[in-house]
């Protein structure tokens, strides 16, 4: 499914809070007047000269070996033109965005304005000083091609034009993979190329590169077939010009075993596809529309091997899988710049390992029971963590073999080890699970419809495809907020408990028999179910809804216990809990239990240890536990040293393959060298602990709190763990991202509550 994208909620994504979507943090502290001595006069003058003394000191002094620049003109942004410089500022913030995400990169984004490749080349250069590589992006041909050609003669740093590598790449992985499929050899297939832009020309190129023929190859533009007829031609173009009498695209399709598509929607037709050979390979790759429809070409042709640009058809062939990682190994070998070797290196690696066996955390991700290479899988998934290990080393080892570098890696575990704390592998977590719901969406209630968060992150889970909301609420009230916030909310299910009198009587009956031996009378019942917590627990239990998901403007005990009364705990569960995933650069960790338990005795503190596993493991992570207190290992006594000692006994007798240690102090657990110093025997002196259980509310619910408002870190949740069905209680007063997570995570709990495997 598509996502559609409203022109009010990407303005506001763009504005709200701070403007934009980068800032720059400083990686020292500055806390004091030494502090400030230190980063600045007068202490910034030794470094200055060491680097004075010996240039390449930059890197070991300053950020230069970590910061790549990503700079236009606004010459050819998106699918826009030539917008202009500062129209182009929110994409080049965006690629910052993705190569801090994927690669770990840090960016300064530089709009500059100036139309001329000479003086553009000159500017350019003139940064080297800062910058340890250089990312061109939107400059229109032909001027790109003498852009990147001059700036890779003149400067001794790592330059790419993503617009013409990027696609490449990728596009020459899948390529190579379908055509191992297919059983063709590259040097005996026709191929036929629909556009001659910057990406068409550096495919065609890297095509010819890995053993294609260049008199195989036909080109066209949107005057037809790039042939010795034509005049007017540029220098680029005529390099692809063919000695044949073909003059159009429907021509030249006819017996072509490749179609590389970078041109516009629908340039070819059925007729076209039937026309190719046997087996045809298309990569229609225009966006947001392919040259042909993916559904009509599957349909025409059953034999086709197909890619496109989109994410929502299989072999997407997407930039994000090169860049980020050819620059991360450019820039850790310090390589002089980005060559061919390189570029092919990180085709072969792309290639190499859409054909390993694909972790589980990546299948269940794409909500599908297998994914391995074949027609539909010529290219690993965007969202798979061995990207960076796969392919920076490759890129890396290929500069090294290549001898353009400066800083060659020498223990590649290390380096392996580095690759994966740089950009804490578990930042694609939500990422995983949003993408885990999208693939089988369920129906999913929201007790508090009324309110304007709820319904904008309604749109969005309809939207994305991640669940089929169901609205409680007033419906007048409800519709009048749709039409004020300009929503598309109308085919969406809305019920009132006030006026919905068939079902609440239906569901009082039934809640009725459940608790009428604890005092409650039938009117009671019919009363509570004019309650839209009552309601929805209901509906959830009755099968009429998938999940539950409310406590945005109520606290969460009021929230909580309509469904503990009706829904009740899942078989072998006494008590539920709360969990909190809290996300930092330093990666991901579990606080349990930070909402429910206010002080838990040590058999109850067992059952939260046993719950919180279990709702690690649902996150597709192995936990290792640390039992908190003030004490380490027995160093003080006390209630909550001697609790938590106690329960990780209980829990180790119940279960003993679990990673778990207690009791223990919150730093020591999280500090390896400590404990591998003072306690060696600590299950988790080798990697520390991810799964922190907090020993009563207090603090479990003070630690997370404080982490959010002072420590930078986001945090995902709270999560209900030990539920007989799906109910999720939101933080009051939660955002409108904060609601969509939750849904998603509501909505794969549903999912596994089918294969009775549930948080």
């Amino acid at each position: 499914m598509s996502i559609k994208i409203r022109k009010q909620d990407a303005l506001n994504y763009h504005m709200q809070g701070q403007p934009g979507k980068i800032e720059v943090v400083p990686t020292k502290v500055l806390s004091s007047q030494l502090d400030l001595a230190l980063a600045y006069s007068p202490g910034v003058a030794e470094p200055c000269k060491e680097i004075h003394a010996n240039k390449e000191d930059v890197y070991k002094y300053t950020s230069k070996g970590n910061l790549v620049a990503v700079i236009s003109n606004g010459t050819a942004v998106l699918g826009l033109g030539d917008i202009g410089p500062e129209a182009s500022k929110p994409v080049m913030e965006g690629k910052g965005v993705l190569f801090k995400k994927f690669a770990g990169i840090d960016v300064f984004d530089i709009e500059i304005d100036e139309k001329d490749p000479d003086a553009f080349i000159k500017i350019v250069k003139s940064l080297e000083p800062t910058f340890g590589g250089v990312n061109l992006e939107d400059i229109k041909a032909p001027e790109c091609f003498k852009i990147e050609t001059e700036l890779r003669e003149k400067m001794n740093i790592p330059i790419m034009h993503d617009d013409q590598h990027g696609t490449a790449i990728i596009s020459c992985a899948a390529l190579l993979n379908a055509l191992e499929i297919v059983g063709k050899k590259i040097e005996d297939i026709k191929i036929v190329v629909n556009g001659a832009g910057a990406a068409a020309v550096s495919c065609t190129k890297l095509y010819i590169a890995l053993g294609a023929k260049k008199e195989n190859i036909i080109m066209c533009d949107s005057k037809g077939v790039l042939n010795a007829t034509r005049t007017g031609l540029d220098d680029i173009k005529k390099q692809f010009v063919l000695d044949t009498k073909i003059n159009t695209l429907q021509e030249a399709m006819k017996g072509a075993d490749v179609f590389i598509g970078l041109s516009v929607a629908d340039a070819i037709t059925p007729e076209d596809l039937n026309n190719m050979a046997k087996d045809p390979i298309v990569f229609a790759l225009s966006n947001p529309n392919p040259e042909i429809d993916y559904n009509l070409a599957r349909k025409t042709r059953e034999d086709a091997i197909l890619a496109t640009g989109r994410s929502d058809h299989p072999n997407q062939v997407n930039n994000v899988l090169g860049f980020p990682y050819i620059f991360r190994g450019a820039l850790d070998v310090r390589a002089t710049e980005i060559n061919e070797a390189m570029k092919l290196a990180a085709v072969y690696a792309l290639a190499e390992l859409a054909k390993e066996p694909v972790p589980d955390m990546v299948v269940k991700a794409y909500g599908t029971d297998k994914i391995q290479f074949g027609r539909e899988y010529l290219i690993p998934k965007p969202l798979d963590p061995r990207l960076i290990t796969t392919v920076s080393p490759a890129v890396a080892r290929a500069a090294m073999d290549s001898g353009i570098a400066k800083y060659p890696i020498t223990d590649w575990t290390a380096y392996h080890h580095e690759l994966q704390q740089r950009i804490g592998i578990d930042q694609k977590l939500m990422s995983r699970i949003i993408d885990r719901a999208k693939k089988n969406p369920k129906r999913v209630v929201f007790a508090e419809a009324n309110h304007h968060k709820i319904l904008k992150a309604a749109q969005i889970l309809k939207d994305e495809g991640i669940a089929l909301p169901i609205l409680l609420g007033n419906r007048e009230e409800i519709h009048a907020l749709i039409e004020e916030h300009n929503l598309d909310l109308h085919d969406c299910p809305i019920y009132y408990p006030r006026e919905d009198d068939d079902m609440v009587k239906r569901y009082a009956e039934v809640l009725y028999k459940k608790r009428q031996r604890k005092g409650l009378t039938y009117l009671d019942s019919v009363r509570m179910m004019r309650e839209r917590n009552y309601f929805g627990a209901m509906m959830v239990e009755f099968g009429d809804a998938d999940a539950l998901v409310s406590g945005l403007t109520k606290d969460y005990p009021k929230t909580i216990l309509p469904s503990l009364q009706i829904i009740g705990t899942a078989d072998g569960v006494e008590r539920v809990a709360g969990m909190y995933i809290i996300t930092n650069k330093k990666g991901t960790f579990f606080f349990a239990d930070t909402t429910v338990n206010v002080d838990p005795n040590a058999q109850e503190l067992a059952g939260i240890i046993e719950l919180t596993a279990r709702g690690v493991k649902f996150f597709d992570m192995d936990p290792r536990i640390a039992v908190l207190s003030y004490s380490n290992f027995g160093s003080s006594k006390g209630e909550i040293p001697e609790k938590s000692r106690e329960a990780v006994r209980i829990a180790k007798t119940k279960n003993p393959s679990l990673v778990v240690e207690g009791d223990i102090q919150a730093n020591v657990a999280l500090n390896t060298a400590l404990q591998q110093e003072t306690f060696p025997f600590s299950a988790l002196a080798k990697e520390g602990a991810n799964t922190l259980i907090f020993p009563n509310l207090a603090s479990g619910n003070i630690a997370y709190k404080l982490l959010m408002e002072i420590g930078g870190a986001e945090a995902i949740g709270p999560i209900l763990l030990g539920m007989k069905k799906p109910v999720h209680v939101l933080q009051l007063g939660s955002s409108i991202r904060e609601i969509v997570n939750m849904a998603a995570i509501a909505v794969v709990d549903a999912q596994l509550h089918e294969q009775n495997d549930h948080l």
